[in-house]
């Protein structure tokens, strides 16, 4: 059962809608200020909640102290159903386009980046707020007429006479899409775990990870010295800057973070860099090496965790992320600022549990190549990794152990050369080897990446589909076959080809992977409710309802941190562990290939690493 929300004149609608998309009850309208309450008082009858997206409602009831169990993101949906070679031939996917899709992800309300959209006449999150490059819209019909013969509105459209998005009326094209799908189990799971993740992200910034500011600032003085007063570099980056000219032989004015003054500088001191990527720099021998690489490394720390950041995201002692749920191609999530998805390692230190409590961090061990074998159903690949005598099996030391390459470094580099299309050095002359030991796994890589050559589409394990390459990869590829084509034409037709075979070699990888993280999330964030609230210990600092709860504070690809009361520490621990099976259960079934986690049960998450 689904509960659509959806604003009206007269203040919140709430229409029920049966599974198979027909109204199954009244539809009510309440006030706005009463919908947590509303919400609240039909959690019980396990209903599905389903709105335009999840940012623009959620928060809301999380501020008032209401969780909820089940949702419907019909943006992320919509981007999905569209996209889906599963669902290519649903009247929603060969509609035209409609609002749906240019709806772009609202930011978590009052947090740095929606105070940076925000204007006079603007929504925020009515614009983008990250580009993924040039992809090709899913195949259309090219009727412009719809099932009533209006010229001009396709058919698919959710839109009200007035022009208005209609949640009901696209959660009705959306759920006869998944019936008419080639394979509507698989997507129904994919759209509710990327439902179900959109849930956690939201509950992740409305909690926040607890943030020492104080250790943060000891870090920084640490490093850089003293905060700086405004517009000045601190101490160690000025002494720095000094050491870089007298390097140089440079006048005072030469400033370090202007990279084409610092390369005329450089190139006029014969230093001989071209760039000033570290790779490069680390093979000169010049006396300005050591200090510009020491100041980029430390510039580096203060532009992107300095003071300002402190200041910025995690001013009342918690850093509350901006996640974009399937912000990139393949189903990863994104960060719209704070970088979330890049937190450095020297302040983790600052990311201190409350008093009384504990963080329980989890990474899954190697996923993506067990992801492969599992996809592949390559059961000598999924052995090589398979948990011996209770122990967690290093895969890459397991696919030594079969003969296949003589050292781990070999296996590791092989692997991922599969998974990204490596074709030189070590990762070339070992490829061999292990398509001798594990055809079936190599077979789908290699068989993916054939078909983004030809242009052609390729899916993960839940029906996530890669997009088209765009009108210049058709144009360049075209190109190369007229008849005055000249060698540049075709070698750049021909590297382009391989690019995008890259692409979809590693998109059916990396795309079923960030299926089982959902997955793994959504076991996550059910089974720490179902521990129920913690009486007797220190309330955390974390906003009700989480303040006497474990919950999710922060999620990166593979790997999970909760906040939990220090006695629940090891019962999280094994529902984390519980969840990566379920996980794996729900995406491959009874294939036997196992998902071990690394487990901490810490006070600092810097101590979770060793």
């Amino acid at each position: 059962m689904h509960t659509v929300i959806s604003r009206e004149p007269s203040g919140i609608g709430l229409r029920p809608v049966s599974d198979a998309g027909a109204p199954a009850g009244e539809p009510r309208t309440v006030e706005a200020a009463r919908l947590a309450q509303e919400v609240a008082a039909d959690e019980a009858a396990r209903t599905r909640w389903t709105w335009d997206d999840t940012n623009s409602w959620y928060p809301a009831l999380l501020a008032d102290g209401v969780r909820v169990d089940r949702a419907h993101d019909l943006r992320l949906a919509h981007a999905i159903l569209r996209a889906s070679a599963l669902s290519a031939r649903t009247a929603l996917a060969e509609a035209g386009p409609t609002a749906w899709d240019r709806l772009a992800p609202v930011p978590p309300p009052g947090g740095p980046t929606a105070a940076a959209l925000v204007r006079p006449d603007r929504h925020p999150g009515s614009e983008p707020l990250f580009e993924l490059g040039e992809i090709a819209a899913p195949a259309r019909s090219e009727s412009t007429t719809g099932d009533r013969g209006e010229p001009g509105e396709r058919s698919g459209s959710a839109r009200e006479p007035d022009g208005s998005l209609d949640p009901a009326a696209e959660l009705t094209a959306q759920l006869t899409a998944l019936k008419d799908s080639t394979d509507p189990g698989r997507l129904r799971l994919l759209l509710a775990a990327e439902s179900a993740g959109s849930l956690a992200a939201a509950e992740m910034h409305h909690a926040g990870l607890p943030w020492r500011g104080d250790i943060h600032d000891e870090i920084l003085t640490e490093a850089l010295g003293p905060r700086p007063r405004p517009g000045a570099r601190p101490a160690k980056l000025e002494e720095l800057a000094n050491q870089i000219r007298a390097a140089l032989d440079a006048p005072p004015t030469l400033n370090p973070d202007s990279h084409p003054d610092l390369l005329r500088a450089m190139e006029y001191a014969g230093v001989g860099a071209r760039s000033l990527r570290k790779w490069e720099l680390e093979k000169l021998d010049h006396p300005v090496i050591a200090p510009l690489l020491e100041y980029k490394g430390l510039y580096r720390l203060y532009t992107a965790n300095g003071w300002n950041w402190i200041d910025t995201w995690a001013p009342d002692g918690r850093f509350r992320m901006e996640y974009v749920v399937g912000g990139v191609v393949t189903g990863r999530w994104a960060s719209t600022g704070g970088g979330a998805l890049q937190l450095p390692h020297n302040v983790r230190r600052a990311v201190v549990a409350d008093p009384g409590w504990t963080f329980v961090v989890a990474d899954a061990a190697q996923l993506e190549p067990r992801v492969l074998a599992a996809l592949a159903r390559d059961e000598r690949m999924a052995a090589a990794g398979r948990s011996k005598d209770g122990a967690n099996t290093d895969m890459y030391a397991g696919i030594v152990a079969t003969g296949a390459v003589d050292s781990r470094e070999h296996a590791k580099v092989g692997m991922l050369g599969a998974m990204y299309g490596g074709t030189t050095g070590v990762s070339a002359q070992v490829l061999p080897r292990l398509a001798r030991a594990f055809p079936q796994a190599i077979d789908l890589v290699e068989r993916a990446a054939r078909a983004g050559e030809r242009g052609e589409v390729v899916t993960t394990r839940l029906g996530r589909s890669s997009p088209l390459p765009g009108e210049s990869w058709a144009a360049t590829q075209g190109s190369a076959f007229d008849e005055d084509a000249g060698a540049d034409a075709q070698s750049r037709a021909r590297s382009q080809t391989r690019s995008w075979g890259r692409f979809t070699r590693n998109f059916v990888v990396q795309g079923t992977a960030a299926e089982w993280a959902l997955c793994w999330i959504a076991s996550i964030r059910r089974r720490l409710w179902a521990l129920g609230e913690v009486d007797g210990y220190t309330p955390g600092l974390a906003p009700a309802p989480f303040d006497r709860r474990p919950h999710l504070v922060f999620f990166l690809h593979d790997e999970v941190v909760v906040h939990a009361p220090a006695a629940l520490g090891d019962v999280v621990a094994q529902e984390v562990r519980a969840a990566a099976e379920e996980a794996g259960r729900l995406l491959f079934g009874d294939f036997p290939v196992d998902f071990p986690l690394s487990v901490a049960v810490t006070e600092s998450y810097a101590d979770a690493k060793g």
